[in-house]
């Protein structure tokens, strides 16, 4: 008696057709998205509630389950991240609280709570020229998930980094791991879990 999981989406082994793919003035932006356009669908320039992201991005995961053979499907979920990312010259506590609360009203808006939903995550992350102390102990202390219906329909979790590439520094909360392809100055080590590891050990696919 044997039951395989099989997961479907965007993916690392995805082929992208580059024409299809935003390509940002914003050097540092740009090279960014050369390493999340295998996981992410990519839009520049989205405004949300008044707020103006330079960068967008879509992960929708569809996860069954199936006994003996795969016309036998049971167990289906859905997993989603939405990632935004805006460039400041600086960013306080107070930015990314906004952030937060931003993350709440859109988890109102688009997840449609039901039997099939398992996870969407927020991300929001920040690009700065410096990493302030109050902001560094804020995010790399931060962990917001909220249970809907007491898990019955999964749960929803905003997440938080903040990237200063002229310091080539970097600070992520537990569960934002999309902030390593923000990390140019590090290469992203295959021999470790990657990208796509990482993000389908927190789904639980």
């Amino acid at each position: 008696m044997t039951a395989d999981s099989e997961p479907t989406g965007t993916g690392a082994d995805v082929e992208v057709d580059g024409d299809d793919i935003p390509h940002w003035d914003d050097e540092y932006v740009d090279r960014v998205s050369d390493r999340l356009m295998y996981n992410y669908d990519l839009e520049k320039d989205r405004r949300e509630d008044g707020v103006a992201f330079t960068l967008y991005g879509r992960m929708r995961v569809h996860n069954q389950k199936h006994f003996l053979h795969p016309s036998v499907k049971f167990a289906e979920h859905d997993a989603t991240e939405h990632l935004f990312v805006r460039r400041v010259d600086a960013v306080t506590r107070a930015d990314l609280e906004r952030l937060v609360d931003l993350g709440h009203d859109l988890a109102d808006s688009w997840i449609d709570a039901d039997e099939e939903h398992f996870s969407t995550d927020f991300t929001f992350g920040v690009i700065a020229d410096s990493i302030p102390p109050e902001v560094r102990d804020f995010v790399s202390g931060f962990k917001e998930r909220t249970l809907l219906r007491y898990g019955f329909y999964g749960h929803y979790e905003v997440n938080l980094f903040v990237v200063a590439p002229p310091e080539e520094d970097v600070v992520a909360s537990e569960s934002a791991e999309v902030a390593e392809a923000f990390a140019l100055w590090e290469p992203i080590e295959r021999e470790e879990p990657g990208l796509w590891d990482l993000i389908k050990r927190r789904f639980q696919l």
